[in-house]
């Protein structure tokens, strides 16, 4: 974002209103044979009234240019005075400038420009209480550049191989899933030409069940090339013409947000290689203006899949304005009547996620902005727990998890993890506000739920968290959600991580996850806890086994006992999985963070960790973006290589031997444990040790 002086003009409006509109705009595209799909969560719209106020002082009188998204009137100390043409003169001296703006169907925004005065967050905005507040900016720093105006910068053309049929129509494939506009060129003649889009083939050749199609009517003298209006998603696309009509070719617009390719992995195994890249084209394909879940369905913000792609974004493109659109779209407008998305967990991961940022980020000016919001979401989870003080769905909740056949009644474990650990965060953030009292508050009932929970589910003789308490009575089951996360969280002890770990996680009679979503989770606090090789296998089988059945990008749910076009069923239509799906670009995640093993140990990277792990391979070498810096690690089984950054770190090893390094010395931290300080900047280390890590994964 380019930062504004303080007497240079950009567009103005309230804050987190573009978001709001742009999500609007986004989320209402969707559609299914013709018909607008809308979500199933609330839609909010940005203030349509606006009162935008400059106290200024000024020698002489001054010329202000306005452009206004909307309607607007002009007061100057209280008094209504003209402002036809777009033009204001300002009388010299003090005095206080209120433009109203009204835009009934879209986002009332201000663009002013005088000589010493100019529009910026010099300026206050307010909906109409009163309560003045420094207006929400962006990138749109001339009159002309409007706000309303915004697309994805960025379109390719993309050709294609095509198939020509007896009967005319074409069958066209480009190769691998994609996202844009449908072109047809050398158009002849009068009629209907129909387009049948697919994620697989069976798909775009099926004209009664898929689930994308347009209709375009073709008129004698109109152009011969053609470019449809909307975007889809699709890989192929099969062009049915009526007989009246001809076609010379079938092209596409490739559409895209411009996102630098910061990380990358490279290692021994080229099947991991493979998932890498079809992982990064996963999730280039869903960031977009904000994190979708898929491009075909839902092509919605779901704050769960959100919460992923905050972190692989981290370990792939660190775009963080991204992530800012997709945080304050998917919070919305007060009040709060449901939770976000309508659905519990959902809550709990945006909250969450706000801490996520703020670490890999440092970026605490914006958890500032967003802090009221965050009191206002907890104080609604917190209104709607019971008497213990836990969450359980109630009229109106949808109570997700996962897509699995798990009960999800009365009170879930899983639930009050994220939800004790949701506690912590705001708590966390009120104490760096100074906010003492609500951190005090908070603090409290997170220890408390913490307590609760282990009181209520852990079953010493089972070793694990048991799923449910339902009515009072504790229900047999377990589960392996509330144990990962609870692993993943930090809310085990070293001997329950062990015991969740060989009872639950690795246990084959524990209920098997079947969607990247989760797989996601249960993978990394695998990882947590060593089992780099057991993770590295998972990835090859699992990822890998959408590869073997033609993936081009990786998919919502994946079984890998279903085979042939009954894959792509779910909701109980033919073709209603989403087969690009961002939560499952998940490796990119496990492979930075955990193999490589790079991570903030301050906010923004100020101080970070690499602690490598080869989990069988015989050598990766890659990049992690760490804030404005990247970091480039090398590792095989005797030796390591890192270049840093600006910032310092520390390397965690474990070796049989003592490592060497020409430019530091290691100390010994633990049996077979070294640490290595990292404080040169935009240094090249080199180190000598030798790998005690057990495992293959596919060298």
């Amino acid at each position: 974002m380019k930062s504004v002086g303080h007497d240079e003009a950009t567009w103005i409006w309230y804050p987190g209103d573009f978001e709001i509109w742009l999500h609007r705009e986004v989320v209402l595209r969707r559609e299914e044979r013709g018909s607008v799909y809308p979500p199933f969560y609330r839609v909010d719209s940005p203030y349509c009234v606006v009162k935008f106020q400059c106290i200024y002082e000024i020698v002489e009188k001054e010329e202000l240019a306005l452009t206004v998204e909307g309607r607007y009137n002009v007061m100057i100390d209280g008094r209504m005075v003209p402002s036809g043409g777009g033009k204001l003169m300002l009388p010299k001296g003090k005095h206080s400038l209120v433009i109203s703006v009204v835009n009934e169907s879209g986002l009332p925004a201000l663009f002013a420009k005088g000589i010493t005065i100019a529009s910026n967050t010099s300026w206050r905005v307010t909906s109409g209480n009163w309560n003045w507040i420094v207006p929400g900016c962006g990138q749109f720093h001339s009159a002309e550049e409007r706000p309303s105006g915004y697309r994805l910068p960025s379109v390719r053309k993309e050709h294609s191989e095509a198939t020509t049929f007896d009967d005319g129509t074409l069958l066209v494939d480009f190769g691998e899933e994609t996202f844009g506009y449908v072109q047809l060129h050398g158009l002849q003649g009068e009629g209907t030409v129909i387009l049948y889009y697919g994620e697989s083939l069976e798909e775009a050749l099926s004209e009664a069940e898929c689930d994308t199609l347009d209709r375009i009517e073709v008129t004698s003298g109109a152009s011969p090339d053609y470019t449809h209006g909307s975007s889809r998603a699709f890989r192929y696309v099969r062009v049915n013409p009526d007989p009246g009509v001809t076609i010379g070719g079938v092209s596409m617009l490739y559409e895209y947000l411009p996102v630098e390719y910061r990380g990358r992995f490279r290692c021994s195994n080229e099947r991991i290689n493979r998932i890498w890249d079809v992982a990064a084209h996963t999730m280039h394909l869903t960031t977009r203006e904000f994190f979708l879940d898929g491009i075909k369905r839902d092509r919605w913000v779901w704050s769960g899949d959100a919460s992923q792609s905050y972190l692989i974004n981290y370990y792939s493109f660190f775009d963080e304005a991204v992530n800012r659109r997709t945080m304050i779209a998917l919070r919305g407008k007060d009040p709060i009547e449901t939770h976000l998305n309508t659905i519990l967990d959902y809550s709990f991961y945006w909250i969450i996620s706000l801490y996520d940022h703020y670490r890999y980020t440092g970026d605490l000016e914006f958890i500032r902005s967003i802090y009221p919001k965050m009191l206002d979401l907890v104080a609604f989870c917190r209104s709607r727990a019971n008497e213990r003080g836990m969450v359980e769905g109630k009229p109106g909740d949808w109570v997700f998890v996962d897509w699995a056949d798990v009960s999800k009644e009365g009170e879930l474990s899983f639930q009050q993890v994220l939800f004790a650990r949701s506690l912590e965060v705001a708590a966390d953030f009120a104490r760096m506000f100074g906010d003492d009292a609500t951190a005090r508050e908070l603090g409290d009932h997170a220890a408390a739920l913490r307590r609760e929970l282990f009181d209520t589910f852990w079953d010493e003789e089972r070793g694990g968290l048991l799923h449910n308490r339902i009515n009072g009575r504790l229900q047999p089951h377990m589960t392996r959600y509330a144990n990962m996360f609870a692993l993943l969280l930090g809310f085990l002890d070293a001997g329950r991580q062990r015991s969740v770990a060989s009872n639950v996680l690795m246990n084959d009679q524990v209920l098997k996850i079947a969607t990247p979503y989760m797989r996601f989770y249960e993978l990394a606090a695998l990882c947590e806890i060593g089992e780099h090789a057991y993770v590295a296998s998972e990835m090859e089988r699992y990822w890998g086994g959408m590869l073997d059945q033609g993936a081009t990008s990786f998919w919502e749910v994946y079984d890998p006992e279903v085979q042939g076009s009954a894959q792509y069923a779910m909701y109980g239509r033919p073709f209603g999985k989403s087969l690009c799906h961002a939560w499952g670009a998940g490796p990119i995640y496990l492979l930075g963070k955990y193999f490589m093993g790079v991570k903030p140990l301050e906010a923004g990277y100020a101080r970070f960790l690499i602690e490598p792990h080869l989990g069988g391979l015989a050598w990766f070498e890659g990049v992690v973006p760490a804030n404005r810096d990247n970091i480039r690690i090398y590792m095989d089984e005797t030796r390591i290589t890192i270049r840093t950054g600006r910032s310092p770190g520390i390397l965690r090893i474990t070796s049989r031997i003592v490592p060497s390094c020409p430019t530091g010395n290691f100390r010994v931290i633990g049996p077979d444990r070294y640490e290595l300080s990292l404080d040169k900047p935009d240094e090249d280390y080199a180190i000598a040790y030798a790998n005690s890590e057990s495992g293959v994964a596919g060298n």
